[in-house]
């Protein structure tokens, strides 16, 4: 996997295929970065777009700097990363859209894709937990982490659970009534269990869907023998260990591949089958990809992990190494 070290700043960037025309993904910022972290979430963005039918590889993007060097330092990597003319990268933990102005000038998507990017990423989890479910009217849906993503990733993923006629039945918040007024959703924090409880208690709610996706790993093989629920959908990138999903599919719990359910706001603008900003149009989409591969002899997630190593292997001088999991 190549990994760029820049010299304009304290940065590096990831790329996950060095023979891939265009690198998508996200770069963070804080004083220290990890390049092996970094991997893994380029690595889910690879399999993404190769579920997709997609010639593009992931990337991530690092920028060490300490709070009073952090605006000086993404300013000189926004420069930096503009000018290589094949990356494109969304703003990640510690970065805001406002810091990369070069990238955003250069960037190949579609103004109207760029801004349905929360619906279609709520589109596509929630399409592919009612795939795997079979429907979610009535599903109880426990959501691991929500206080950490973006909040209008957070409102839309809310909404579309609503509109499937699904249930809220246990949630992860550490700031409830924070997290509540950015949501503008006054009734949240009667929701959530007691603050001073183990933030990962949420696993093991009685719950037909499990959502997690707070960090890599976030659901490893101790909390997955906790798992009630007989669906796990990711809402972020390797949000499920290796050791966790031989937990997982031993107890018989259907897990979904990150890298189809995280897929939407790619699946929208990348490739010749791009869907567009319709996230009614990308929930069908993921939810068929999902399907596909649920019958699968080693699982959907082994399953969704050969159907795109079949594809990269059509058009890569060689397959990146190891699969998308924590």
């Amino acid at each position: 996997m190549p990994v760029q070290k820049l010299t304009s700043t304290d940065a590096f960037v990831v790329r996950d295929l060095a023979d891939a025309p265009t690198s998508i993904g996200v770069v963070r910022c804080a004083p220290k970065i990890l390049v092996d972290g970094a991997t893994w979430l380029a690595r889910s963005v690879t399999y993404a777009c190769a579920s997709g039918g997609i010639r593009a590889g992931g990337a991530s993007a690092g920028v060490n700097a300490t709070p009073d060097g952090r605006a000086e330092a993404l300013a000189a990597f926004d420069a930096d990363a503009a000018s290589s003319g094949d990356l494109v990268l969304d703003a990640g933990k510690g970065v805001a859209p406002t810091d990369l102005p070069a990238l955003a000038a250069a960037d190949p998507r579609p103004a109207d894709v760029r801004a349905a990017a929360p619906a279609l990423l709520a589109a596509g989890i929630v399409a592919a937990a009612g795939a795997a479910r079979g429907g979610l009217a009535g599903a109880a849906v426990a959501i691991e982490g929500l206080d950490t993503m973006p909040a209008a990733d957070a409102a839309a993923l809310l909404d579309a659970l609503g509109a499937a006629g699904a249930t809220i039945a246990g949630l992860t918040v550490t700031a409830p009534a924070e997290v509540a007024s950015a949501l503008a959703a006054g009734a949240l924090a009667d929701l959530v269990a007691d603050p001073s409880a183990p933030a990962n208690r949420v696993l093991g709610t009685a719950a037909d869907v499990l959502l997690v996706g707070s960090k890599a790993g976030a659901l490893e093989h101790n909390g997955a023998a906790y798992v009630r629920a007989g669906v796990v959908v990711p809402w972020g990138p390797v949000a499920v260990s290796a050791k966790a999903l031989a937990v997982l599919g031993r107890a018989g719990v259907v897990v979904v591949p990150d890298f189809l359910s995280t897929a939407g706001p790619v699946w929208a603008w990348a490739g010749d089958d791009a869907s567009g900003p319709d996230p009614a149009e990308m929930g069908r989409r993921v939810a068929a990809s999902v399907a596909d591969v649920l019958g699968h002899e080693h699982g959907a997630y082994l399953g969704a992990c050969f159907r795109a190593e079949a594809f990269l292997g059509s058009w890569c001088a060689a397959l990146p190494f190891g699969r998308p999991l924590a």
